[in-house]
C-alpha cells in the first residue's frame, strides 16, 4: 500500500516540497545552489509550450464542421474572463480593506532602497501600456519570432488562421493534419517523460526559495501572506464553487481529479508548468478539444485570477504601509487600470511585480518604491497566485464547455467519480463541438 502510493506523482512532489523545505531551513546556502533544478524544470515545460498549443489549436479548428462554433467561444470566453478577473480584482481590494495588513508598518517611502526593484521598474517601464499597443503586439512580426519567443497570444493568433486555412482545405488538408496529429501525441509523451522529474524540481525550488529568504522574513510581513492566502481560498471555495455547480460538477472531485498538476504547480510556482497536463486532463473529462486549445493557453493572458488577487492587495498594502491615503476614487482608479494591465501577466514567476509596477507608475500618490517591502515574502505569495490562476482556467474552461455545449456531461460524471476514461468516438474526433449536445446555458 505505502510503496503504492509512494508512486504516485502527486505524492512525490509533496516529499520533494517537504525535502526543499528541510535544506533551506538547515542548509540554506545548499538550498540557494538548488535554484537551477527548478529553473531547468520550468524551460522543459517551455521547450515543448509552443508546439503543444499550436498543434491543439490548429487540430481542434481543423477538425471543426462549423466555424461559427471558433467565434461563439471566443466571445464567450472573453466575457467569462473579463468578468473573473474583475470579480477577482474586487474580492482583493474588499479583503485588504478590511483586514488591513499594512496599517500600522509606518514605513517613510524615503528611506527605502529602490534600486532591489530596478530590474522589474525597468522592465514595466521599456513596455507599453496603450491598448493599441496591445493589440499590434498581438500580431507576430514573424511566425518563427513567435515561437521562438513562447508569445502565447502571437502563437495563438497564428495557431487559430493556420486551422481554419486548414479546415476550408477539407480533404487535401487531412495529410498534414494527420502528420500534426502523430506530431501531438509525441509531444505530450515528451511531457510524460519531463513530469518525472517534478518531484526534484520542486525540491530545487522550494529549497532555494526558503534558503535565500528565510522563514524569519515570512514573519514580519506574515498577516499579508495570510490575507493573501485567505483571499484566494475564498475565491476558489465561493466564485469559483459557485461556478462548478451552476456548470453540473463538484469543484472537490474536480481539485482531487487534478492533484497531481496542482502539487506539481505548488512545487513549482509556476501555472506554466503543468498546461500540457492540464489540456491533456480536461479533454479527459469531457471538454472538447477546440474549447480546450483555445481556453487554456488564452486564459494564461486573460484570465490570470491569482495575480488579479495579488495587485488590488499588494497596491493597497503598499499605500497602507507607507501612510498614503486613498479616497474611494483613488481605488478604484487602481482597480480600473488594473482591468486592463493585469491582461498582460503570463504564468510564470516575477511577471506579477512587473505588472504592479507599470501599474504604481501610472498612480501619483502610492509609491512605486514601496514594492521592497514585498520582495521578502513575494516568491511565497507566488504559489497561491499559480495554484488560484491554474483552478481559475480549468474551471473556466469547463465553464465555457458547458456554456456552449461542448462539455460530455456523462463523461465527465464517470472521470470525477474515479470512472474509467472511455475512448473518444469518431464523431467526437472529427467534430468535437458539433458531437455533443447542446445544454442550457449557465452564465
Amino acid at each position: 500500500m505505502a510503496k503504492r502510493l509512494i508512486g504516485k506523482l502527486y505524492v512525490q512532489v509533496l516529499i520533494g516540497v517537504a525535502l526543499g523545505i528541510v535544506l533551506g531551513v538547515f542548509w540554506p546556502h545548499v538550498g540557494v545552489d538548488l535554484k537551477p533544478i527548478g529553473d531547468a524544470f520550468i524551460k522543459l515545460i517551455k521547450m515543448v509550450f509552443a508546439p503543444i498549443i499550436f498543434a491543439t489549436v490548429v487540430l481542434g479548428i481543423a477538425k471543426m464542421e462549423n466555424m461559427k462554433e471558433l467565434g461563439r467561444v471566443g466571445v464567450r470566453a472573453l466575457i467569462y474572463f473579463e468578468v473573473l478577473s474583475t470579480f477577482a480584482l474586487v474580492l482583493g481590494l474588499i479583503v485588504v480593506n478590511l483586514v488591513q495588513p499594512g496599517q500600522g508598518m509606518n514605513v517613510d517611502p524615503a528611506t527605502l532602497d529602490a534600486k532591489s526593484i530596478a530590474t522589474y521598474t525597468s522592465a514595466a517601464a521599456s513596455g507599453s501600456g496603450s491598448f493599441s499597443d496591445f493589440l499590434l503586439h498581438v500580431i507576430p512580426a514573424s511566425v518563427t519570432d513567435a515561437f521562438a519567443n513562447n508569445e502565447i497570444l502571437q502563437i495563438l493568433l497564428f495557431s487559430t488562421l493556420f486551422g481554419i486555412a486548414l479546415s476550408h482545405l477539407g480533404p487535401r488538408g487531412k495529410p498534414f493534419v494527420d502528420v500534426l496529429e502523430a506530431f501531438s501525441h509525441g509531444m505530450f509523451h515528451i511531457v510524460g517523460m519531463i513530469m518525472r522529474v517534478a518531484p526534484l524540481a520542486a525540491c530545487g525550488a522550494m529549497a532555494f526559495t526558503v534558503g535565500k529568504y528565510g522563514l524569519g522574513s515570512i514573519v514580519s510581513l506574515g498577516k499579508l501572506m495570510a490575507t493573501m492566502y485567505l483571499t484566494c481560498f475564498l475565491f476558489v471555495v465561493v466564485i469559483l464553487g459557485a461556478i462548478a455547480r451552476l456548470s453540473g460538477f463538484s469543484l472537490w472531485k474536480f481539485l482531487k481529479y487534478l492533484k497531481e498538476e496542482l502539487f506539481t504547480v505548488l512545487g513549482t510556482s509556476s501555472s506554466e508548468s503543468v498546461v500540457p497536463q492540464l489540456m491533456t486532463k480536461l479533454e479527459k473529462v469531457g471538454v472538447s478539444k477546440p474549447v480546450v486549445g483555445l481556453v487554456i493557453p488564452s486564459g494564461l493572458t486573460f484570465n490570470p485570477d491569482g495575480q488579479c488577487i495579488y495587485y488590488t492587495m499588494a497596491a493597497i498594502f503598499i499605500a497602507q504601509a507607507t501612510n498614503t491615503p486613498l479616497t474611494l476614487m483613488d481605488q478604484l482608479i487602481v482597480l480600473g487600470v488594473l482591468l486592463l494591465t493585469s491582461k498582460g501577466s503570463a504564468g510564470v514567476t516575477g511577471s506579477g511585480f512587473i505588472t504592479l509596477a507599470a501599474t504604481l507608475a501610472t498612480m501619483d500618490n502610492i509609491p512605486v518604491a514601496g514594492m521592497v517591502l514585498l520582495l521578502g515574502v513575494d516568491r511565497f505569495m507566488s504559489e497561491a497566485r499559480a495554484i488560484t490562476n491554474t483552478i481559475g482556467n480549468a474551471v473556466g474552461t469547463m465553464a465555457i464547455a458547458r456554456w456552449v455545449g461542448a462539455l460530455n456531461k456523462k463523461q465527465m460524471d464517470q472521470v470525477l467519480e474515479g470512472g474509467p476514461v472511455p475512448a473518444p468516438t469518431p464523431a467526437q474526433q472529427a467534430a468535437p463541438l458539433a458531437a455533443q449536445r447542446p445544454v442550457k446555458p449557465v452564465l
